[in-house]
């Protein structure tokens, strides 16, 4: 008889990969213009990311498949002129603008991340990433750090998406959709352990609805609102090392 597994799901950016390399490079090509108009780089970098989320969200949404990277780098003198900045394209240059874009290509991996994934291998868990990005850009991250993520434990929503149906949405399978949790939910045995873990409370509780135990690190919100999601969490944390530490005793 095969006994139970315990399998830990992550999300992969703002969780295990910090925005920091990105936020630090606005700040060294465009921090103190920025200042000059009361902006900071993380205001600014986060209303980039977060107007680059909606417009993608509204492009599939309408079924059109632009990628992420191409939608994110066209919103950066829009993003400029709704923060305030009358005249973007004087403010800034396109080498500027390419040099912030590329830098969200290469963000690193949070300092503990590591110890906390060999802390879970090391108790029995089984460690998988489930990411709406391409698995090449977010296995990178992992590689850069000389972390091993084996490719079948990396897996990407897209992979599930299914075109055959002019009348199906490929919206049904991107997180936080339930379509996009539950074939990850498919590979594990009915009695497994099966936990995801976030620093996204949207993602991570929506997990929950699917049918996952939950994780919650506030290490990239701070606040969980938790009020506004309707979601018990198994384990809160403020740490990656905490969370890890809290999800062992919890399992056990």
């Amino acid at each position: 008889m095969i006994s139970p597994q315990k399998h830990a799901v992550f999300d992969v950016v703002g969780t295990c990969v910090s925005f920091d390399y990105f936020l630090d490079t606005i700040e060294d090509v465009l921090g103190p213009r920025l200042r000059a108009h009361q902006l900071s780089a993380k205001i600014f970098g986060f209303a980039w990311m977060q107007a680059a989320e909606l417009e993608s969200l509204m492009l599939h949404m309408s079924n059109r498949n632009v990628p992420y990277k191409k939608v994110f780098r066209a919103l950066f003198y829009r993003v400029l002129y709704l923060s305030g900045i009358q005249d973007p394209r004087s403010f800034a240059t396109d080498e500027e603008r390419d040099i912030c874009h590329d830098a969200y290509s290469k963000l690193e991996l949070r300092p503990d991340c590591r110890a906390m994934m060999e802390k879970l291998r090391n108790n029995g868990f089984t460690i998988w990433c489930l990411t709406t990005g391409d698995t090449e850009r977010v296995g990178g991250y992992f590689k850069r750090a000389g972390f091993e993520m084996p490719a079948e434990n990396l897996v990407s929503c897209h992979q599930y998406m299914k075109y055959e149906s002019a009348l199906e949405s490929p919206l049904d399978m991107v997180k936080p959709s339930m379509g996009s949790y539950k074939p990850m939910l498919n590979k594990f045995a009915p009695d497994d352990e099966k936990w995801f873990v976030a620093a996204h409370m949207w993602d991570v509780s929506a997990a929950v609805k699917a049918g996952f135990r939950g994780a919650y690190c506030s290490i990239y919100e701070k606040e969980s609102c938790i009020d506004i999601f309707d979601t018990k969490m198994d384990v809160m944390a403020d740490t990656l090392l905490e969370m890890a530490d809290k999800m062992i005793a919890v399992a056990s």
